[in-house]
């Protein structure tokens, strides 16, 4: 049996313990000072003023009994009072020590939390990133880690105060009058037990609100994402009306956890004062009477607040305990999703080899296959094309190769060495993939090129942006390599895009290139430009080229035909065309597209 694995908080506040210590030993301070403060109130009035017993332990009055005793703090008042602004004064200073102490630890945690969160998403398997909302897990790292956070730095130590009040004020209370403590006492089962279902409540109703929060991000994220999208098909108002919805989802939500806050105030704020002015008719009442004197009066009436303010307190701190915990569990959720599996045995060999699909058979979902028992080779240094339909399996074929997911029958070996016997990263590093819609971040132009080397020279940069046909409208840009890309390359065409994205894979010493219908957005002369600068580079390297676009595919060295996850015909351009089936369809409707496009050109050149 595993030993139990400790709990996030507890580890969180165990890496900042000296820091907690600091704040826990400043709250003792500051709480004892608290109630120091009312005592000597009441007996300067008791004890010398009006000529009382004294509250004061015996080794104290010894003291005051060596400077002149009563008589001397009579004439001497301006020492209590000075006793009372220094003891404010060592207050205010615990109180920082304190607030300081706190905020460090409460940064650090949540700088602790955004590592291991970020750290973590990087590690998990692609399969996660598949289902997982990119609004949700950005809500995770931000909003529920500042929740975390700000218990820590500010309700965590309000536990330890409100549990020190209610024993001091209770022990000293009971000590000076048992009746009028029971007395003050009568509300206090119903404010527990009003915090404790307030605590419920607010767990409940907090997780749907920050679900709901999640939901917005999502659909926030999604739309900023896909801006180009949106404004091409008109959609706005159906955006704005699919944010309000879920908007005004979180709203509510939110707002009846407002509600529950406000009721629980407002309630709680009624039975204290309801409470403290029992107090104080009773202690007037006893007073009157005799039976207690003034200072005692002063002490009930100062404690009652001690007592009642922390149990008030309470379902604050209760409320904030439960939303942290609702924001740790989703934290968790994250952190507790499995990486990628520790490979110490896998092995890095020699990419350049043939790379083998033997009887393969994968499916994303249980019961529904995608590839279904394809077997072909790809020999080391050809170039090998994929035509298919969409969904036919191609983007999963490159999926298997790179071990973004692992074969369930079947087997993939590249030079001989079964995939999955590969590390993994190393494998990876050694594959070159271009995407259709390639992802370029908000850097200059050179800095996407050489994000994959960033000790590119500027020789290694030039060729390799010339090879991917990119340097003429780089150099025509208005700060040629230093032109900045807006977000997700907002500012460049798709053949742009593309082109660069092609320059920054081919920074890479790739064994295995592959393009995931990459080409698909430049003109077939630079389509024709990319792949010869690209068979004069790397005569030794592996390509594998996804397209829809004959004329691309026309140029590998053997053609692949897919059809619902299996291959159906495989040879050269020129056996294929000759052959029937799905390409030599597409290759006559392309051809036929072609021609009447020249004699449409003719007509208007004529004109």
């Amino acid at each position: 049996m595993e030993p139990r694995k400790p709990r996030l908080m507890g580890k969180l506040i165990k890496e900042n313990k000296w820091y907690f210590i600091a704040a826990l030993i400043c709250t003792v301070f500051t709480v004892v000072i608290e109630f120091i403060t009312p005592i000597l109130f009441a007996e300067t009035t008791d004890y010398y003023l009006l000529g009382g017993d004294s509250r004061m332990p015996a080794f104290i009055n010894a003291w005051l009994d060596g400077l002149g005793g009563r008589e001397f703090m009579v004439r001497n008042l301006w020492i209590a009072g000075l006793a009372l602004v220094g003891l404010n004064v060592l207050n205010g200073v615990f109180g920082f020590i304190k607030g300081r102490t706190q905020a460090i630890a409460g940064e650090n945690v949540s700088l602790t939390l955004r590592e291991k969160l970020y750290s973590h998403i990087q590690k998990l398997p692609f399969s996660y990133h598949v289902k997982a909302e990119t609004g949700d897990l950005v809500q995770r790292c931000t909003s529920d880690v500042e929740t975390v956070r700000r218990f820590l730095s500010m309700q965590l130590m309000q536990v330890v105060n409100a549990v020190l009040m209610i024993t001091i004020a209770l022990f000293y209370m009971f000590s000076e009058n048992v009746k009028i403590t029971l007395i003050s006492m009568i509300m206090i089962p119903g404010l527990f037990l009003f915090a404790w279902l307030f605590f419920r409540w607010v767990i409940k109703n907090f997780r749907l609100s920050d679900e709901a929060e999640g939901k917005m991000s999502a659909v926030l994220q999604e739309n900023l994402t896909g801006v180009r999208v949106v404004r091409a098909f008109g959609q706005q108002e159906y955006e704005v009306e699919k944010f309000e919805k879920v908007s005004e989802d979180f709203r509510k939500k939110t707002f009846k956890l407002c509600n529950l806050l406000a009721v629980y105030w407002a309630t709680s704020d009624a039975m204290s004062m309801l409470q403290s002015m029992l107090t104080l008719l009773t202690c007037v009442f006893f007073a009157v009477r005799g039976e207690i004197t003034v200072g005692t009066l002063i002490i009930f009436t100062s404690y009652i607040w001690k007592l009642l303010w922390p149990i008030r307190q309470l379902g604050r701190i209760l409320s904030d305990a439960g939303k942290s915990k609702v924001a740790l569990d989703r934290i968790q959720e994250v952190l507790g999703a499995p990486e990628e599996p520790a490979e110490p045995d896998a092995v890095k060999p020699s990419l350049k080899g043939d790379i083998v699909f033997d009887h393969v058979t994968f499916g994303y979902d249980e019961g529904r296959d995608i590839l279904k028992n394809i077997s072909f080779t790809i020999p080391k240094g050809k170039t090998v094309a994929i035509l298919g339909a969409t969904g036919s399996g191609k983007s999963t074929v490159v999926h298997l190769i790179q071990r973004l997911f692992d074969v369930k029958q079947g087997e993939i070996r590249i030079g001989g060495t079964p995939i999955n016997q590969i590390d993994r990263y190393y494998l990876r590093s050694k594959v070159g993939l271009v995407l259709q819609e390639p992802f370029l971040f908000s850097k200059t132009l050179k800095e996407n090129v050489a994000i994959a080397r960033r000790n590119a020279t500027e020789e290694e940069i030039d060729r390799a942006v010339a090879d991917a046909a990119a340097k003429e409208f780089i150099l025509d840009s208005d700060k040629g390599y230093d032109t900045l890309v807006g977000e997700r390359g907002v500012t460049l065409s798709g053949g742009q895009k593309q082109r660069i994205a092609i320059a920054r894979t081919l920074m890479k010493d790739n064994d295995i290139l592959i393009f995931d219908d990459s080409l698909s957005a430049v003109d077939t002369e630079t389509d024709a430009q990319i792949r010869s600068a690209l068979k004069k580079r790397s005569k030794d390297t592996t390509t594998i080229i996804i397209s829809h676009r004959i004329v691309t595919l026309s140029q590998a060295d053997w053609i692949l035909v897919m059809e619902d996850g299996q291959i159906t015909q495989q040879g050269t351009h020129e056996d294929l065309i000759h052959s029937g089936g799905l390409y030599s369809k597409i290759f006559n409707i392309q051809s036929a597209l072609e021609e009447e496009f020249k004699e449409e050109n003719k007509g208007y050149a004529a004109v």
